[in-house]
């Protein structure tokens, strides 16, 4: 019998040592996320002129990051992390703002992101016409 008891009261204290951390999640306010666990968002930006990343001579580089909250060099941070927040981090469905007017002034410019979005790794390139066509595409995100 005191055996019994013995084992008892060793696997409640070991349940309770391993579900008790379980629990509190489950106390939690409804709809609240805890706040140290999130996908990280961490991306660098650059942008050059010419055709392509590996010919393209290096004008500028940003860092962004945008979990917990907007972050890093890029002067623009909150809007281009709701604008990347907008697009899921989706980089290629970026489409030009109907009321932009550029020249046809053919002078290529080439942004690349790379690093991650929400835990994902993401790497992109992108030659556009001429440094108006990048930004009437980038938005707040190309704003560097």
């Amino acid at each position: 019998m005191r055996n019994t008891a013995r084992w008892a009261a060793t696997l409640g204290l070991t349940a309770t040592a391993v579900c008790g951390p379980l629990t509190g999640a489950a106390v939690a306010a409804p709809g609240a996320a805890p706040a140290s666990l999130y996908a990280p968002s961490a991306l660098v930006l650059t942008t050059g002129h010419g055709g392509d990343a590996a010919t393209a001579t290096p004008e500028r580089a940003v860092t962004l990051g945008c979990a917990p909250t907007a972050s890093g060099t890029h002067p623009a941070a909150a809007w281009a992390c709701a604008e990347l927040r907008g697009l899921d981090g989706g980089l290629d469905a970026l489409k030009p703002a109907g009321d932009v007017l550029c020249t046809e002034g053919f002078d290529p410019v080439v942004v690349t992101v790379q690093g991650v979005w929400q835990g994902k790794r993401v790497s992109y390139e992108r030659t556009f016409h001429n440094a108006c066509a990048r930004d009437a595409v980038g938005g707040g995100l190309f704003a560097f």
